[in-house]
């Protein structure tokens, strides 16, 4: 009988970012890695780092190291990056512009591909070549386009009525920016990003 392993939300948080400083290596033209380098570099646990990876596979060759194109094949296979992921989001105000134009600098395959507000004087215009739809429009467009990930960058407010219209539209995961809390089916996965909560806890560390 298989048995399935548990894999902690730590780990998958951890593999992002050993992506990141293994595309810096190709780019660099390293060509292999060891968990000793990852470590320094990452300031984390060499061990740590093997046992992560070791979840999903065995990556690396004793004495050499990892391969650094395969390491990266592989960790974006776990993230499921080797395939097309489509984005919505949905509050077109300072933070949800400035995120959409971030689009054209990314390079893996989740990108934002609709954007919604429920300003009249936002829908109609353009943000890098998006248009911002009405919410009316909002469940249409995302069975459409085949959205899975939805993100919230609207006032706390009404970050609840929009995790509603997504759920019902049938994304599966949310990136919230507002800041509420928000509720949701088991079966849909929130992240939060609170800039706010995360300045205000960097006042505890100063002297």
């Amino acid at each position: 009988m298989k048995i399935t392993v548990k894999i902690s939300e730590a780990v998958v948080r951890r593999l992002p970012v050993y992506l990141r400083y293994l595309n810096e290596l190709r780019l660099n033209g390293v060509q292999t890695v060891s968990s000793q380098d990852l470590g320094r570099r990452l300031d984390l646990n060499p061990a740590q780092i093997r046992k992560d990876l070791a979840y999903f596979g065995d990556f690396g060759k004793k004495g050499i190291g990892y391969d650094v194109d395969y390491l990266i094949e592989k960790i974006r296979h776990i993230l499921k990056l080797d395939r097309e992921i489509a984005v919505a989001l949905v509050g077109a105000g300072n933070l949800g512009r400035a995120l959409s134009n971030y689009n054209a600098y990314l390079k893996d395959s989740m990108k934002i591909v609709a954007l919604f507000d429920s300003m009249p004087d936002k829908v109609g215009t353009l943000v890098n070549n998006l248009v911002v739809h009405p919410m009316e429009q909002m469940e249409a467009i995302i069975k459409e386009n085949d959205i899975r990930v939805g993100i919230i960058t609207v006032p706390g407010a009404e970050a609840q009525a929009v995790a509603d219209d997504f759920i019902n539209a049938g994304v599966e995961a949310i990136l919230n920016f507002a800041p509420a809390i928000i509720r949701v089916p088991s079966n849909v996965r929130v992240h939060y990003a609170d800039f706010t909560a995360e300045l205000l806890s960097l006042a505890y560390y100063l002297d």
